[in-house]
């Protein structure tokens, strides 16, 4: 047993002894993922974009950094990373990213009429630093997140038309991801440092972030169980980061990605190849995922960005790893779904549905070249399950 494996062991079971034992088994949940037969059949090999995907599915590229986007004059942003995609009310849709690069940062987006051909791109946010992931609003907004020290994060228009605004309220901190809980009135805020923390905000209006309450995860060590909210006293971190504001925070190593559906918000944290699994009507969390738990060589590593599919799937993308994108299917199955080929100097970023769920877009940030000027983003068309 490698050394990880023992020590990652030893906090499971150290966990229950913890917190007592008839706290755990009040807060059961299935078991982690292992590897198996995914629901869409083996990779074939790479086609003419050098990812390998499943029978009946394609590829094509929509940008490629530093060059205009096909059929417009818009220029695409270097190292594309967090996106979301947005209906636009005549059948078409929008899809937005953001760009990790510092100075500069922002998001832009490129917009697809019914059939999916491309008809327009433009910027949405500028001259900001580092955004990395985000989140997509039940009001259609996209929530574009400063990975820096004491960053912001800003409410921006996929349709470019509003000006973006700074959302102070949301704490000030190395922000990741964003996933808004509507049963509940919050929105999920994973943080990317070694002992981050995930908050959510808690807005005074819903629908309106420009005031609110940031509240930080409380609770032990331990990989399940029960935990808790405290208010983060002060949110901009004048003095003290937010993560060491309150004694009992939980703490987690490297926030990623952050989704939530059907009352469960799922995040990863890529220190300890983790997707875990807060059941937000409970107030308890579990792992999804572990690298270090798997029967036999571990089909995901380097978890990053997440999302999901209408059929309940989540799709994982490596930041390194080989490069794939997974599925992690309701009944605990983990296994590939894509591969980029050529390309391991690089990290996949943005996966986002279409509203249809019948294309999934997403980025490889640094492309062949191994920097951020050659990023690719990509469309994958295919048999999805809904």
């Amino acid at each position: 047993m490698e050394r990880r494996n023992f020590l990652r062991g030893a906090v499971l079971t150290g966990s229950v002894a913890a917190f007592g034992g008839s706290l755990w088994r009040g807060a059961a949940h299935a078991a982690p993922a292992q590897p198996g037969a995914g629901p869409y059949g083996a990779l074939r090999p790479a086609d003419a974009n050098g990812i390998r995907l499943p029978q009946g599915f394609t590829s094509r590229v929509i940008a490629r950094s530093g060059q205009k986007v096909p059929g417009t004059s818009y220029t695409w942003h270097n190292a594309p990373d967090g996106g979301a995609c947005y209906a636009d009310g005549g059948g078409g849709w929008i899809y937005v990213s953001n760009s990790e690069i510092n100075p500069g940062g922002g998001a832009g987006a490129v917009r697809f009429d019914s059939s999916g051909n491309i008809t327009g791109a433009h910027r949405v946010l500028s001259n900001t630093r580092q955004n990395c992931a985000g989140g997509k609003t039940p009001w259609n907004t996209w929530l574009s997140c400063e990975e820096v020290d004491r960053g912001y994060v800003y409410e921006t228009d996929p349709w470019g038309v509003k000006p973006a605004v700074r959302r102070d309220a949301m704490g000030r901190f190395k922000h990741e991801a964003a996933a808004a809980d509507p049963v509940r009135k919050v929105i999920y805020l994973t943080e990317d440092v070694s002992d981050g923390c995930l908050y959510r905000f808690r807005p005074t209006t819903w629908g309106d972030l420009s005031s609110g309450t940031l509240e930080v995860m409380t609770g032990g060590s331990g990989t399940s169980g029960s935990i808790g909210w405290a208010r983060v006293p002060d949110p901009s971190a004048a003095s003290t980061a937010t993560r060491h504001q309150v004694s009992a925070a939980k703490h987690f190593s490297g926030g990623e990605g952050c989704h939530y559906a059907d009352g469960t918000c799922w995040f990863t944290t890529k220190g300890d190849g983790r997707v875990w699994r807060l059941d937000a009507a409970n107030n308890t969390i579990a792992l999804a995922y572990d690298d270090s738990l798997v029967s036999g060589t571990a089909p995901l590593t380097g978890v990053d960005n997440v999302t999901g599919s209408a059929s309940g799937d989540l799709f994982v993308a490596e930041d390194g790893g080989n490069m794939e994108i997974c599925v992690i299917t309701p009944d605990d199955v983990v296994a590939p779904f894509l591969r980029i080929d050529g390309q391991s100097s690089s990290e996949i970023t943005g996966p986002a549905f279409s509203p249809d769920g019948s294309r999934l877009y997403f980025s490889s940030q640094r492309g062949t070249s191994g920097s951020g000027s050659g990023g690719i983003t990509y469309e994958v068309r295919g048999p999805f399950r809904s």
